[in-house]
């Protein structure tokens, strides 16, 4: 029996399904989990000692790689002085500064643990502030496990939200209505009809959850001028796509300005950290100052910060996204071309250092799109890219990221297994 194996059937009997975040348990997937063991740079070693080209990165936040040499330095001269004070420190000011010197529509900025804790914030802080109760999300967006957010769409298009997972009271889920991703004619007849009851709308700009789908400039900037006419405060959920798509994330490739953003991932260099901020006379109703509250024993970590200033910094350097996104297209591409001669049904595309696999015979613009992929393919091709030492997501509803340190030539060679895996499917 495999270590891997072992650890998985140990997990099981103290962690429920064996593991601490769901889509790790490979259940989508089938098969065994890979505990991991250690990482270094593009690469992970699971508890078998087998070497994979990682492109989920720990889900995003390892833009630079797995152990940088500086982010590491700083984060243990850090701990020297103290993991945690519950009380403040300089290093939060400075996150907090180059975070609303990076992105302007951020003019204050509060830092948290999770994205998780970010969007929950983020939407009770547009509802203290509107004094409205309605939020609107969008099919196949996925903004943390927080009630608000865990619902799906009836069957019409203004059909309140139902719970879609237990523990969810009906009560709170007719709060949020869920609508179709990408689709502007949606987005007007919500508005036209419940416009003055709307308190926000959250939403993931480039969806990185249902696997990468990017609306184009014009769904955008509707959506802000709807929400600009009824008073609605609009959230862009950039945790995932925040420094990834870009050094502005999505906001600042598209020139839209969304009066809430949330972060994660990038901002803590690996560590775990949430920031939420925006237009400084919404940020003014968050206590201390104002009646929406909203606290956290270990916000602003001085671990997480440390870790963050310096991820932050390094990929503020010129031509770093030049470089990254590069890869990122050249590793889509070659999906694509792999796909092509071996006649499998399988498209791709990236955005900055996020890509997307998809196994349909065009690119997916919505969730429902997505929901027709070949997901039997998908997983023969996971388990066949393991089998070469590439780690994907184990999800054909996940997006894939790409690192600094993922060079050409590891790029390639990610390439000719996929090659050979298509050739399996």
């Amino acid at each position: 029996m495999s270590r891997n194996q072992q650890l998985f059937d140990r997990a099981q009997l103290t962690i429920p399904g064996g593991v601490n975040s769901p889509v790790r348990a490979f259940k989508s997937v089938g098969g065994t989990p890979r505990f991991i063991d250690r990482a270094d740079g593009p690469y992970m070693w699971d508890a078998d000692g087998k070497q994979y080209i990682d492109y989920i990165q720990s889900w995003g936040p390892m833009i630079l790689g797995h152990g940088d040499k500086d982010v590491i330095e700083a984060v243990q001269k850090a701990a020297t002085r103290g993991f945690s004070f519950g009380a403040p420190t300089e290093g939060e000011i400075e996150l907090a500064e180059l975070i609303c010197e990076l992105i302007p529509s951020i003019e204050q900025v509060r830092l948290v643990s999770s994205g998780t804790e970010a969007t929950m914030s983020a939407i009770r802080l547009a509802r203290g502030f509107t004094g409205r109760s309605l939020l609107v999300k969008f099919e196949g967006c996925y903004h943390g496990h927080s009630d608000s957010l865990l619902v799906k769409a009836g069957s019409g298009l203004l059909t309140f939200g139902q719970t879609s997972s237990a523990g969810v009271p009906e009560d709170i889920a007719k709060h949020t209505l869920v609508l179709p991703f990408n689709d502007i004619e949606a987005l007007e007849t919500v508005f036209a009809e419940k416009g003055n009851e709307i308190a926000a709308v959250i939403i993931e700009p480039f969806a990185g959850n249902m696997n990468l789908i990017a609306p184009g400039q014009a769904y955008h900037q509707r959506l802000r001028e709807l929400c600009t006419n009824a008073g609605s405060v609009l959230i862009f959920d950039e945790v995932m796509t925040g420094f990834r798509v870009g050094l502005t994330g999505v906001q600042g490739r598209y020139g839209i300005t969304p009066d809430l953003t949330t972060l994660g991932k990038v901002i803590g260099g690996g560590m775990p950290v949430g920031a939420f901020g925006g237009r400084k006379d919404i940020m003014a109703h968050i206590a201390p100052l104002g009646g929406v509250y909203q606290a956290g024993t270990l916000s602003g970590n001085p671990l997480a910060v440390t870790a963050g200033l310096v991820t932050l910094n390094k990929i503020r350097q010129p031509g770093f996204y030049d470089t990254l996104t590069a890869r990122a297209a050249r590793l889509a591409a070659g999906f694509q071309a792999e796909a092509v001669k071996a006649g499998v049904p399988c498209t791709a595309q990236s955005m900055g250092s996020m890509f997307g696999v998809y196994f349909t015979p065009t690119i997916p613009q919505n969730f429902a799109e997505v929901t027709k992929s070949d997901i039997a393919r998908f997983n023969a091709f996971f388990h066949a890219m393991l089998d070469e030492g590439v780690y994907l997501a184990p999800s054909a509803y996940e997006a894939g990221f790409v690192s600094i340190v993922h060079d050409d030539a590891i790029i390639d060679e990610t390439i000719a297994a996929a090659g050979r895996a298509f050739s399996k499917v």
